[in-house]
């Protein structure tokens, strides 16, 4: 899987995923122009969206159509990351049988078994060049 991050000025970046796009920005006060979530926000609504999907699918394989289903998630900052996440399921369905299979469910989860294994990350300078594109009036 490869995604990639275009600069469009400020703190506007443009991510095409398939057919789809995402604008990631920063909020004014932070002298962005608000157009699309932070990284950040980005970031806790991939773990958010996964584990939501995690437990719907354990779910599905039983069998078991969930009445309704969201999956919340909390950060606390320290310093220039999160020192720690909290994720919680909420559904009507008996929370027994939720936390019976919360092992099952996390072992489905891409992003929080990342979280949990930290992979090896590499920083580089590429050289390909970049097509210009101007960047949009802030």
């Amino acid at each position: 899987m490869d995604i990639t991050s275009s600069w469009e000025g400020g703190y506007r970046c443009r991510v095409r995923v398939r057919d789809f796009e995402i604008i990631a920005d920063q909020p004014a006060e932070y002298s962005g122009t608000d157009a699309g979530p932070t990284p950040t926000e980005l970031f806790l609504s991939s773990l958010a969206v996964c584990f939501t999907m995690a437990v719907h699918h354990v779910f599905r394989k039983r069998g078991v159509n969930l009445p309704d289903l969201a999956v919340h998630v909390h950060a606390e900052y320290e310093g220039l990351r999160f020192g720690r996440i909290r994720v919680e399921v909420q559904s009507s369905h008996p929370k027994g049988e939720i936390e019976a299979l919360m092992d099952r469910i996390i072992s489905y989860c891409y992003v929080s078994n990342t979280l949990r294994h930290p992979p090896d990350v590499e920083f580089v300078v590429g050289d390909a060049s970049l097509t210009h594109r101007p960047a949009p009036p802030d």
